[in-house]
């Protein structure tokens, strides 16, 4: 889970769909192209994942979340060479020869392929299916139901259907999945706790003082 703070708008390019996984796997996001680094097509990773090492090494291959327009939609981006540069993660990828073929992949969200019973080693990771369908609490109240994740650059935000709301509505609120907002995930007891910001479920408390 990002512990960013930031709440912003999602672009045309942080609303590309990612791939479905095959049969009985799962994704995990493990890092996002952030920005281009010399001339000979490395890219600077923002990394969501706490073994970059294990993840990067070469001959490791990724699915792509970018826009259609994008020239690498519908492709795998495979590691040629990862290394540390000034702090700062690198990588170099199979047919990004230059800084220009870099630059066509910078925001993309990089994905890989996991067992659907698999359980993260990381802290603070969880697999989408394990989050999709928890309680969510606030106040020690039930107020709604997990119904997906979505993901974008700046962070991650749990759907939320309001308790009471059909599966057809569009009843939902958007939380920001940050430490500050979703303070407790407990998926073993299958529940969320949220403690929102004022406003963000304004109405939920608007109808809670009406009971």
């Amino acid at each position: 889970m990002s512990d960013e703070e930031a709440q912003t708008q999602p672009d045309a390019a942080s609303k590309a769909a990612k791939s479905t996984p095959p049969a009985g796997k799962t994704q995990l996001r493990v890092g996002r192209l952030v920005k281009a680094h010399g001339l000979k097509g490395a890219i600077k990773l923002e990394l969501y994942t706490d073994d970059p090492d294990g993840r990067f090494v070469p001959g490791a291959t990724f699915t792509l979340q970018v826009p259609e327009s994008s020239p690498w939609h519908g492709k795998k981006l495979t590691v040629r060479e990862f290394k540390w540069m000034n702090s700062h993660p690198v990588a170099f990828f199979e047919g990004v020869e230059d800084r220009s073929g870099a630059e066509d992949l910078i925001r993309a969200i990089l994905w890989v392929d996991e067992d659907a019973e698999a359980v993260p080693t990381e802290d603070d990771a969880w697999f989408d299916h394990q989050l999709v369908g928890l309680d969510v609490v606030r106040d020690g109240v039930s107020v709604g139901r997990v119904v997906r994740v979505d993901h974008f650059p700046a962070q991650d935000l749990l759907i939320i259907r309001r308790s009471g709301a059909s599966a057809a509505s569009d009843d939902e609120v958007l939380v920001p999945f940050v430490k500050a907002i979703v303070p407790e995930v407990d998926v073993a007891g299958g529940r969320v706790v949220v403690t929102p910001p004022p406003g963000l479920f304004e109405e939920l408390a608007s109808d809670g003082e009406d009971e």
